[in-house]
């Protein structure tokens, strides 16, 4: 059973969830304000952390910027319906993926689980391959690390996904859709800006190569491919 911390002031939210997750196979902790979010993750060991943004004492946003100073726990920002701008900034700050409420419960259950399998697997890397280098980067398999000449960057575990993939196809354009479902799980949707933040992201963090020319083109309409010219 994973356990699973619901951070939501909406008390009736709260219990529903709790009795759908647990028939589900999951095990839920609930706090209601963004402070006792923070201190509920620095004090467990949660699988999942599910982060609405509208939150009293600290918002979910802040609550985000706390945590990823010192966990890389997945975390699914719970946003409004049609606040657009919610998702973008929490993609921007380090949450895995978005759900805007009203949501179903079964998409959510999917949602959950799709980042689940991407960020508690323990198979071990395929065809014995432990690191992937390229340029100044070098990628730990084992460790799920990315180090830029030597140094190892903090990224989330969607973050990690995007740049393997781009590196392991590097030269290649590897289309959107099949980027989303790589890193997030999931299936591409109209409007879906998700995947494009976390390669955002990833340029941000990893920079250009050691001759000033960019890693990462964009073919706009399609997709992304790691530049080996």
């Amino acid at each position: 059973m994973s356990e699973i911390l619901l951070v939501d002031d909406d008390l009736e939210l709260c219990e529903l969830l709790s009795e759908y997750l647990v028939m589900e196979g999951f095990t839920l902790s609930t706090v209601h304000d963004g402070l006792s979010g923070v201190e509920a993750v620095n004090t467990n060991n949660f699988k999942l952390v599910l982060l609405d943004v509208t939150l009293p004492k600290l918002n979910g946003f802040e609550v985000l910027k706390r945590i990823r100073q010192n966990t890389k726990v997945p975390v699914l920002m719970l946003t409004a319906r049609g606040e657009e701008v919610d998702r973008i900034i929490g993609l921007e700050i380090g949450a895995d993926d978005y759900l805007p409420k009203p949501f179903n419960h079964r998409e959510l259950i999917a949602r959950m689980k799709a980042i689940l399998r991407r960020t508690d697997s323990s198979l071990p890397p395929e065809e014995n391959v432990q690191t992937l280098n390229i340029d100044d980067l070098s990628i730990n398999l084992l460790n799920r690390e990315v180090l830029l000449t030597g140094k190892v960057l903090e990224m989330t575990a969607t973050e990690f996904l995007v740049i393997k993939t781009l590196v392991e196809k590097a030269g290649t354009l590897i289309g959107r859709d099949e980027l989303t479902k790589i890193a997030l799980g999931r299936r591409l949707m109209e409007y879906d800006r998700a995947i494009d933040m976390h390669v955002s992201n990833v340029r941000k963090k990893t920079g250009p190569k050691p001759d000033g020319s960019p890693r990462i083109k964009t073919v706009r309409g399609s997709g992304y491919f790691y530049i080996t010219d």
